[in-house]
């Protein structure tokens, strides 16, 4: 294999690789998340009960979760950057259409196709960053684009409720629609071309089956894999059902204010890059487990009736997650040695069908036992992935191996 050339940390091409995937992260969440302040007015306007109107969620990170496996073997014949600018603009053209559709099954095929388009950025993006950043400093790059991931998700929820007070939801979907499409324009010219990648013309089922299984049998990996689905089960859970916590009483909130508690998002935007460069100095598994014990920590906290110390909870649990993700994210490349593209898409596979899956399922827990039966799904998940994390070891240290060698 020839030898790699890499971005080097403090260059301009490094500077603008993390720009550009701050953008696509900042794309990739606001587009997703943007509906979950939205639960409680989807349900009062289409007359659904809590856990379907979550289906504007979970519909769409469940098609992207089956489509980032389809997109990360696809973009070994055609290419990183044109698959993920092409992922970008057509989920925000897609969501201009769930904006004005019609009645609630419409509103929800267009969320599940949005969600399926934007599959071919985030297995992408890790792939691209395993192969293309120096190894040293993966960690940091990685951090970056989780760090976007947060501020997007953040902007997102709290921008649609805001916007959804002063005018309706229908606009504030187009008006965001409107700014990722513009940051995945700006993403598409920071952008370096692939350096370290190896096409492969042609699609050949047989070979990305055996990568696939050949991911799939080594134990690291799926430990990775069971921590994703954990943690983002966690996460989302208690995001999608505070919102109706919060409007009901004895809290009753606007949906402004209770858009402002999605402001927690800003610390996972600095946990997630501190994250990424303790990994590179520590290694992922004691961050991994401090991140399994904070999350329990804060999921208990948000038990409490005060509402200060309800979002002191919740801002726990946030920072905890986000270190738990950028370790994650950050370990695929050096655990998976070849194909990173499917490795990476296996990761969110695991990792956005925990939001799917039990992001809806929250719902049942919600409304049959209040959010002490929220609470104590989500604290299961902690003790689930506490017990998971304990059980990995270290990523490798060194040079990653090269894509599809």
């Amino acid at each position: 294999m020839p030898t790699p050339v890499w971005i080097k940390f403090g260059t301009s091409e490094y500077r603008r690789t993390g720009v550009a995937f701050f953008l696509a992260g900042f794309a990739t969440f606001a587009l997703l998340y943007c509906v979950q302040p939205l639960l409680p007015l989807f349900a009062q306007e289409f007359s659904v009960s809590p856990a379907q109107s979550s289906l504007t969620l979970s519909l769409a990170t469940g098609a992207l979760a089956f489509s980032v496996a389809a997109a990360g073997a696809l973009s070994q014949g055609i290419g990183r950057r044109g698959l993920m600018f092409a992922s970008m603009s057509g989920a925000a053209l897609l969501q201009l259409v769930a904006s004005v559709a019609p009645d609630w099954h419409m509103l929800l095929a267009a969320r599940a196709l949005e969600g399926f388009v934007l599959g071919g950025l985030p297995a992408v993006a890790m792939a691209y960053l395993a192969e293309e950043i120096e190894p040293a400093h993966l960690g940091k790059s990685m951090g970056l684009y989780v760090a976007g991931t947060a501020f997007g998700g953040m902007m997102g929820r709290i921008g649609m409720g805001v916007f959804t007070e002063w005018v309706s939801w229908r606009p504030a979907l187009a008006l965001f629609a409107a700014c990722c499409f513009a940051a995945a324009v700006g993403f598409r010219l920071l952008l370096p071309p692939s350096r370290n990648f190896a096409r492969r013309p042609g699609f050949d089922p047989a070979f990305h089956l055996q990568t696939f299984r050949h991911h799939f049998a080594n134990r690291d990996l799926l430990r990775i894999y069971a921590s994703a689905f954990l943690s983002m089960s966690v996460f989302v859970t208690l995001y999608n059902y505070m919102t109706f916590r919060l409007t009901e009483a004895p809290y009753l909130l606007s949906q402004t204010t209770v858009s402002m508690v999605f402001l927690i998002y800003g610390f996972g935007v600095v946990s997630s890059s501190l994250g990424g460069m303790l990994s590179d100095k520590f290694g992922g598994r004691p961050l991994l487990i401090f991140a399994y014990v904070f999350m329990f920590i804060g999921v208990l906290i948000t038990l409490a009736s005060g509402l200060a110390l309800i979002v002191a909870g919740l801002a726990v649990m946030t920072i905890a997650f986000f270190i738990a993700h950028a370790v994650g994210s950050g370990s695929i490349g050096p655990l998976s040695g070849g194909a990173k593209a499917h490795a990476s898409a296996l990761y969110l596979l695991f990792y956005y069908l925990g939001s799917s899956v039990s992001g809806t399922t929250g719902g049942w827990f919600w409304e049959h036992g209040g959010w002490t039966a929220v609470a104590v799904f989500a604290g299961a998940n902690c003790v689930i992935g506490l017990v998971v994390a304990r059980s990995t070891r270290p990523k490798p240290s060194g040079p990653a191996a090269p894509i599809d060698a």
